[in-house]
């Protein structure tokens, strides 16, 4: 259900019950579709989402080869062959990697030939004795052991990685490094994947300059807007195109303008920053209802970034996120994260969760979910303690620079103590 947000700032606000809790703020936010899909240059598909499955029009490997540098031999040949009982075999040919499979000679008995790991194997070979386990021999090749020749041998068997017609890749996988090499030895020129969202960021607060203008902030007038610099770095990582609008200044008509500018310029998601509390200042929702905005929620039960909300403005989504520096940081990870992901068509959306065993004491006094920044360190049993990384107010960035994880504190505890269990958001 949306609500539709008067433009009078003399308004009743909504009552505390309409706070979302966490989970149920996820959902909402999370409720997107993928945006379209378009076909790239395989180079160019790193980091994207598949929109389609990837099926192999070959075999992998495409013939038996060797597992090593050796001899290609015929099992009954060296069947009796012990390190004091060697046997010979005449050489009859060197195959190197990259000769055609078709012009290779078949072994008869007695005879073997010199094989190059990669290299395919001659007809009638069934092993691949390791060149440690020989003389070396050009013309006549002793053979000391066969300890490697159980099973396959030493070969690799066609498509024994990959069998012509396998589906490899399904829609919505993340296209990282490897799979660019997958692709490139099934011949994948161009890839269909989905299309990167378009995030524009837009803050606002007469407070704030860019770097610019340091010089006001070393005189003491303004502070650095540190979430122009941070969120478009986080949004990046998580696969959109990110925009960063001009700051918006603290006015009704400006906020407005600022949040106009921004759609008509082309965006998917539009993240504003601040403006969506009951301060004096806080004009962004009242912006949004002016410009025929609709909001789904515009608070939940989290500390910190309790000031969030998320909607539709002239058919753009709309994701509203605290001013604080590191409210917006949480927030961003939280909820941005995955919606982000969730429109790039990633089938992964979600951060890695640990379940932690807490080392300090974090009060959690009001009836919230609180995200405590910590610092994870690994136990020698494999599992994971918990540290805060630092004060948690919510204006001290520097602690989410030194967090590794996010602990969750649930909303019905009133302080996480030593030796108690959480679970942990791992942070990208």
């Amino acid at each position: 259900m949306r609500h539709h947000v008067p433009a009078d700032r003399g308004h009743t606000e909504p009552t505390a019950s309409l706070a979302f809790s966490y989970e149920s703020a996820l959902a909402t936010i999370v409720a997107a579709a993928p945006l379209g899909a378009e076909t790239v240059a395989l180079e160019q598909s790193i980091d994207r989402a598949l929109a389609d499955a990837i099926t192999s029009p070959v075999a992998l490997p495409p013939w038996d080869n060797a597992g090593m540098d050796g001899y290609a031999v015929r099992r009954a040949d060296v069947a009796q062959t012990t390190p004091t009982v060697p046997c010979e075999l005449r050489v009859v040919s060197t195959i190197a990697a990259g000769v055609d499979p078709a012009s290779l000679r078949g072994l008869g008995a007695g005879e073997a030939a010199r094989i190059m790991t990669g290299a395919p194997v001659p007809p009638g070979c069934d092993a691949v004795v390791r060149i440690e386990d020989t003389d070396r021999g050009e013309d006549v090749v002793r053979i000391f052991g066969t300890r490697d020749l159980a099973g396959r041998g030493n070969i690799r068997p066609l498509g024994e990685e990959i069998a012509r017609g396998d589906q490899v890749f399904g829609a919505g996988t993340t296209v990282g490094p490897s799979h660019l090499g997958v692709m490139a030895s099934l011949g994948q020129r161009e890839v269909l994947v989905y299309k990167q969202p378009r995030v524009t960021i837009l803050s606002g607060g007469d407070e704030l300059v860019l770097l610019d203008r340091f010089d006001d902030v070393l005189a003491g007038r303004r502070i650095v807007a540190s979430s122009t610099y941070a969120l478009p770095a986080l949004f990046r990582r998580a696969g959109a195109e990110v925009r960063v609008a001009p700051l918006a200044p603290d006015t009704l008509e400006g906020t407005m303008e600022a949040i106009a500018s921004a759609i008509d310029a082309g965006c998917d998601l539009l993240v504003t920053t601040g403006g969506v509390s009951v301060g004096a200042y806080d004009y962004t929702r009242d912006a949004l209802a002016a410009l025929g905005g609709t909001l789904d929620f515009w608070r939940a039960k989290i500390r910190p970034g309790g000031p969030i909300g998320t909607g539709h403005v002239r058919n753009t989504r709309w994701l509203g996120l605290p001013g604080n520096p590191v409210s917006s940081m949480v927030t961003g990870a939280l909820f941005a994260w995955p919606l982000i992901r969730t429109m790039g068509g990633h089938h992964r959306t979600s951060h890695r969760v640990l379940r932690v065993t807490m080392q300090d004491t974090f009060e959690t006094p009001a009836a919230l979910t609180y995200f405590a920044r910590v610092v994870l360190s690994q136990r020698a049993d494999g599992g994971f303690d918990a540290r805060l990384a630092g004060p948690q107010g919510s204006n001290l960035l520097h602690t989410m620079a030194m967090a590794d994880a996010l602990l969750m504190v649930p909303e019905h505890r009133t302080a996480a103590l030593p030796g108690e269990e959480f679970d942990a958001v791992v942070l990208p």
